[in-house]
Protein backbone atom coordinates (compact mmCIF):
# COMPACT_ATOMS: atom_id res chain seq x y z
CA UNK A 1 0.00 0.00 0.00
CA UNK A 2 1.56 3.36 -1.08
CA UNK A 3 2.36 5.90 1.99
CA UNK A 4 -0.52 8.91 2.35
CA UNK A 5 2.54 11.19 3.66
CA UNK A 6 0.73 14.29 3.59
CA UNK A 7 -2.70 12.85 4.97
CA UNK A 8 -4.14 13.68 1.89
CA UNK A 9 -6.51 10.42 1.76
CA UNK A 10 -7.42 11.01 5.62
CA UNK A 11 -8.42 14.39 4.61
CA UNK A 12 -9.89 13.86 1.68
CA UNK A 13 -12.25 10.77 3.53
CA UNK A 14 -12.88 13.41 6.17
CA UNK A 15 -14.69 16.02 3.88
CA UNK A 16 -16.82 13.29 2.09
CA UNK A 17 -17.96 12.34 5.40
CA UNK A 18 -19.32 15.77 5.90
CA UNK A 19 -21.10 15.33 2.31
CA UNK A 20 -18.34 17.26 0.20
CA UNK A 21 -19.30 15.57 -3.01
CA UNK A 22 -15.79 17.44 -5.28
CA UNK A 23 -13.76 15.74 -2.59
CA UNK A 24 -15.59 12.44 -3.60
CA UNK A 25 -14.75 12.60 -7.10
CA UNK A 26 -10.63 13.37 -5.55
CA UNK A 27 -10.85 10.79 -3.18
CA UNK A 28 -12.09 8.27 -6.11
CA UNK A 29 -9.10 9.56 -8.29
CA UNK A 30 -6.78 9.00 -5.11
CA UNK A 31 -7.71 5.26 -3.97
CA UNK A 32 -9.14 3.36 -7.27
CA UNK A 33 -5.97 2.03 -7.83
CA UNK A 34 -5.54 0.78 -4.24
CA UNK A 35 -8.73 -0.40 -4.19
CA UNK A 36 -8.20 -2.43 -7.74
CA UNK A 37 -4.64 -3.58 -6.23
CA UNK A 38 -6.88 -5.40 -3.12
CA UNK A 39 -9.81 -6.59 -5.59
CA UNK A 40 -6.91 -7.90 -7.57
CA UNK A 41 -5.63 -9.87 -4.82
CA UNK A 42 -9.22 -11.43 -3.26
CA UNK A 43 -9.50 -12.30 -6.98
CA UNK A 44 -6.40 -14.22 -7.04
CA UNK A 45 -8.35 -16.81 -4.69
CA UNK A 46 -10.84 -17.26 -6.67
CA UNK A 47 -11.88 -19.32 -10.17
CA UNK A 48 -10.24 -18.29 -13.43
CA UNK A 49 -13.40 -18.02 -14.98
CA UNK A 50 -15.47 -15.86 -12.44
CA UNK A 51 -17.84 -13.33 -13.68
CA UNK A 52 -16.95 -10.63 -11.81
CA UNK A 53 -14.30 -8.35 -11.87
CA UNK A 54 -11.63 -6.64 -9.61
CA UNK A 55 -12.74 -3.35 -11.46
CA UNK A 56 -16.73 -4.16 -10.45
CA UNK A 57 -15.68 -5.08 -6.83
CA UNK A 58 -13.73 -2.06 -5.96
CA UNK A 59 -16.32 0.22 -7.90
CA UNK A 60 -19.39 -1.56 -5.63
CA UNK A 61 -16.50 -1.27 -2.89
CA UNK A 62 -16.21 2.01 -2.63
CA UNK A 63 -19.68 3.76 -3.39
CA UNK A 64 -20.88 1.71 -0.44
CA UNK A 65 -18.22 3.00 1.50
CA UNK A 66 -18.27 6.69 0.48
CA UNK A 67 -22.19 6.36 0.69
CA UNK A 68 -21.61 5.56 4.87
CA UNK A 69 -22.55 9.38 6.00
CA UNK A 70 -22.05 8.23 9.74
CA UNK A 71 -18.60 6.62 9.71
CA UNK A 72 -15.82 8.55 10.72
CA UNK A 73 -12.72 7.56 8.56
CA UNK A 74 -9.70 7.47 11.39
CA UNK A 75 -7.31 7.28 8.30
CA UNK A 76 -6.75 5.73 4.85
CA UNK A 77 -5.29 2.16 6.65
CA UNK A 78 -9.05 2.05 8.18
CA UNK A 79 -10.55 2.72 4.88
CA UNK A 80 -8.53 0.27 2.38
CA UNK A 81 -9.24 -2.26 5.69
CA UNK A 82 -12.64 -1.75 5.97
CA UNK A 83 -12.62 -1.66 1.70
CA UNK A 84 -10.73 -5.59 1.88
CA UNK A 85 -13.68 -6.53 4.13
CA UNK A 86 -16.11 -5.44 1.98
CA UNK A 87 -14.99 -6.94 -1.20
CA UNK A 88 -14.71 -10.21 0.46
CA UNK A 89 -17.92 -10.08 1.63
CA UNK A 90 -19.50 -9.01 -1.97
CA UNK A 91 -17.42 -12.41 -2.69
CA UNK A 92 -19.41 -14.49 -0.27
CA UNK A 93 -22.78 -13.26 -0.95
CA UNK A 94 -21.97 -13.92 -4.73
CA UNK A 95 -20.65 -17.53 -3.96
CA UNK A 96 -23.51 -17.77 -1.80
CA UNK A 97 -26.38 -17.00 -4.68
CA UNK A 98 -24.01 -19.35 -6.80
CA UNK A 99 -24.62 -22.00 -4.49
CA UNK A 100 -28.25 -21.62 -4.21
CA UNK A 101 -28.74 -21.54 -8.00
CA UNK A 102 -26.56 -24.98 -7.56
CA UNK A 103 -29.60 -26.25 -5.00
CA UNK A 104 -32.10 -25.64 -7.26
CA UNK A 105 -33.03 -22.54 -6.21
CA UNK A 106 -36.15 -20.67 -8.88
CA UNK A 107 -33.83 -19.10 -10.88
CA UNK A 108 -32.09 -20.24 -14.25
CA UNK A 109 -29.90 -22.61 -13.97
CA UNK A 110 -26.25 -22.17 -14.86
CA UNK A 111 -23.93 -25.23 -16.09
CA UNK A 112 -20.12 -24.63 -16.24
CA UNK A 113 -17.81 -25.88 -19.09
CA UNK A 114 -15.21 -26.67 -16.23
CA UNK A 115 -14.41 -30.45 -15.97
CA UNK A 116 -15.40 -31.67 -12.87
CA UNK A 117 -16.39 -28.32 -11.92
CA UNK A 118 -20.01 -28.68 -9.78
CA UNK A 119 -20.66 -25.14 -10.18
CA UNK A 120 -17.13 -24.33 -8.75
CA UNK A 121 -14.84 -25.99 -5.84
CA UNK A 122 -13.75 -22.87 -5.60
CA UNK A 123 -17.04 -21.49 -4.40
CA UNK A 124 -16.89 -23.86 -2.00
CA UNK A 125 -13.61 -22.77 -0.99
CA UNK A 126 -14.31 -19.63 -0.25
CA UNK A 127 -17.71 -20.67 1.63
CA UNK A 128 -15.10 -22.80 3.87
CA UNK A 129 -12.92 -19.76 4.50
CA UNK A 130 -15.80 -17.26 5.03
CA UNK A 131 -17.30 -20.26 7.69
CA UNK A 132 -14.37 -21.15 9.10
CA UNK A 133 -13.47 -16.95 10.04
CA UNK A 134 -17.18 -16.91 10.90
CA UNK A 135 -16.27 -19.94 13.93
CA UNK A 136 -12.51 -17.99 14.79
CA UNK A 137 -14.71 -14.56 15.70
CA UNK A 138 -16.46 -16.66 18.09
CA UNK A 139 -13.37 -17.50 19.60
CA UNK A 140 -11.16 -14.26 18.97
CA UNK A 141 -12.38 -11.44 16.79
CA UNK A 142 -9.26 -9.54 16.74
CA UNK A 143 -7.62 -11.98 15.22
CA UNK A 144 -10.57 -12.32 12.40
CA UNK A 145 -9.84 -8.53 11.47
CA UNK A 146 -6.13 -9.07 11.54
CA UNK A 147 -6.65 -12.24 8.86
CA UNK A 148 -9.11 -9.97 6.92
CA UNK A 149 -6.36 -6.80 7.12
CA UNK A 150 -3.17 -8.83 6.35
CA UNK A 151 -4.76 -11.14 3.96
CA UNK A 152 -7.47 -9.67 2.66
CA UNK A 153 -6.32 -6.14 2.57
CA UNK A 154 -2.87 -6.41 2.34
CA UNK A 155 -2.02 -4.06 4.95
CA UNK A 156 1.71 -4.57 6.87
CA UNK A 157 2.10 -5.59 10.11
CA UNK A 158 2.29 -2.33 11.16
CA UNK A 159 -1.13 -0.65 9.39
CA UNK A 160 -2.71 -3.64 11.19
CA UNK A 161 -1.69 -2.10 14.62
CA UNK A 162 -2.38 1.22 13.27
CA UNK A 163 -5.90 0.87 12.49
CA UNK A 164 -6.57 -2.16 15.43
CA UNK A 165 -4.96 0.29 17.76
CA UNK A 166 -2.58 -2.65 19.03
CA UNK A 167 0.87 -3.28 19.09
CA UNK A 168 2.74 -4.80 16.00
CA UNK A 169 3.92 -7.41 18.42
CA UNK A 170 0.60 -8.55 19.34
CA UNK A 171 -0.37 -8.48 15.53
CA UNK A 172 2.33 -10.69 14.66
CA UNK A 173 1.77 -13.01 17.16
CA UNK A 174 -2.25 -13.07 16.56
CA UNK A 175 -1.19 -13.35 13.02
CA UNK A 176 0.78 -16.46 13.62
CA UNK A 177 -2.23 -18.11 16.15
CA UNK A 178 -5.34 -17.32 13.45
CA UNK A 179 -3.43 -18.95 10.24
CA UNK A 180 -2.22 -21.85 12.06
CA UNK A 181 -5.99 -22.06 13.42
CA UNK A 182 -7.46 -21.44 10.44
CA UNK A 183 -4.88 -23.78 8.99
CA UNK A 184 -5.81 -26.53 11.43
CA UNK A 185 -9.65 -26.02 10.51
CA UNK A 186 -9.76 -25.86 6.75
CA UNK A 187 -7.33 -29.07 6.55
CA UNK A 188 -10.29 -31.38 8.39
CA UNK A 189 -12.45 -30.68 5.41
Amino acid sequence: MSPDPRGEITLLLQQVASGDRVAADRLADAVYAELRRIARRLMAHERRDHTLQPTVIAGEAYVNLVEQRDRNWQNRAQFFAVAAQAMRRLLVDYGRRRRALKRGAPLQRIESDVPGDDLSEAYDEMLAISEALDRLSAIDPRQVRIVELRYFGGLTEEETAEVLGISTRTVKRDWTVARSWLHAELSRR
